[in-house]
């Protein structure tokens, strides 16, 4: 295989550290050409350091400085600015680029790439939640492809490779998180040291607390409709506490094919930056022997965010931007302790009637929406009793 730059868009979060891992322990496949983060700059000038990269950029201008001095003495470019990233990820050195940035700031990037006709390891759900049109749009007219990282999604996409038959139905398997069997009369007292401990998968804070209201599966449905083409309606979602299927296919014929594995985000990763070529490891591997494998439909009544996220696809336009500027606020308050576990949904929900519906958003809507909603969001939490 021949040796691949990578980009790294969010080289210092969950996925983008485990691509780290990932290249460096396969330095004659993979080359870490760009890596990027927003804040931590400690943990960028250790891994620009460790991987030399073409160009680093941070994000946040305030750091620049701090990271600029510290790799001088490296022939590394240091870039800072939101601009910055998109123009890192359309560089022509770059064969893939790996879009691991948290939340609604993967978007520009991502059509950077897109239009610049890259190879996409998409990681950033949210890209398509927002504008999934807009995004399939650029893919195909950039002529580029995405390879998702998802492990849902690249479940999904392997089940598919060689297959000439049409989807029928895609079962996207959940955890259920670390409340699958907790009263929902106790829910108002979740704090967020309970909903970070997930009970099968190591992610970051955001899409962690995603997972525990299952705003995560509800994003997941959102992208697999984009991804695959495929009606909401014949998207349903399988509630697997044991995190082994990671999702499935079933085609006319009511045959099924699953894809199978550990918990473990760093198989999607390399699937995808081996460009579907597996690359061996060393990892654990699945031991059947003495294991149940479940499967039962989710319960939204105690977890409305699922059925909010298919009300969003359904109606839309721009609402799946609304939902996902409202979901970024309202797992933020929660994480400070601004806003109950419960009340995260009703902040969603009024976001998602107050907002002006846009049918076709072109992306200077969805800009505003984000923006609208947003403080829409915050006067909503400015308004609840301390």
């Amino acid at each position: 295989m021949k040796k691949r730059n990578v980009a790294i868009l969010g080289s210092t979060g969950s996925i983008g550290t485990q691509a780290l891992d990932i290249i460096r322990d396969n330095p004659d496949l993979l080359s870490a050409y760009v890596i990027t983060g927003r804040n931590n700059a400690d943990l960028l000038i250790k891994q620009a350091i460790e991987f030399e990269p073409e160009v680093v950029v941070v994000a946040n201008e305030t750091h620049y400085i701090k990271v600029k001095e510290a790799l001088a003495h490296l022939p590394i470019k240091v870039w800072s600015g939101a601009d910055a990233i998109a123009d890192a990820a359309t560089l022509e050195a770059v064969d893939i680029v790996l879009t691991a940035m948290v939340g609604y700031a993967g978007l520009l990037p991502t059509l950077a790439a897109a239009d610049a006709g890259k190879t996409i390891a998409l990681a950033n759900k949210e890209t398509l939640v927002v504008a999934g049109r807009l995004v399939m749009e650029k893919v195909h007219t950039g002529n580029a492809s995405i390879i998702p990282v998802d492990s849902e999604h690249s479940a999904i996409f392997q089940c598919l490779v060689g297959e000439f038959n049409p989807i029928a139905k895609i079962l996207l398997t959940a955890s259920g998180g670390p409340f699958l069997h907790r009263p929902g009369d106790t829910f108002n007292s979740i704090c967020p040291a309970d909903a970070l401990k997930h009970p099968n998968w190591q992610m970051g804070a955001k899409v962690t607390i995603d997972s525990a209201s299952l705003m995560n599966k509800g994003f997941e449905m959102i992208e697999a409709h984009w991804l695959f083409g495929c009606p909401v309606d014949r998207i349903e979602v399988l509630v697997h506490p044991e995190s082994i299927v990671h999702s499935m296919v079933e085609f006319a014929d009511g045959s099924i094919k699953a894809q199978l594995g550990i918990p473990d985000m760093r198989l999607p990763i390399s699937y995808a930056l081996g460009l579907t070529r597996r690359i061996p490891n060393s990892y654990p591997r699945v031991d059947f022997f003495g294991k149940n494998l479940s499967f039962f439909p989710p319960d939204t009544k105690r977890f409305p965010n699922l059925e909010l996220a298919y009300r969003a696809i359904r109606q839309g336009g721009n609402i799946p931007c609304i939902l996902n500027a409202a979901n970024e606020v309202a797992v933020e308050a929660f994480l400070k302790e601004d806003l109950s576990f419960t009340r995260m949904s009703s902040l969603l929900e009024y976001c998602m009637t107050k907002i002006s519906y846009i049918t076709t958003p072109c992306l200077e809507d969805l800009i505003d929406t984000d923006k609208e909603t947003r403080e829409l969001a915050y006067s909503f939490l400015n308004c609840l009793p301390s």
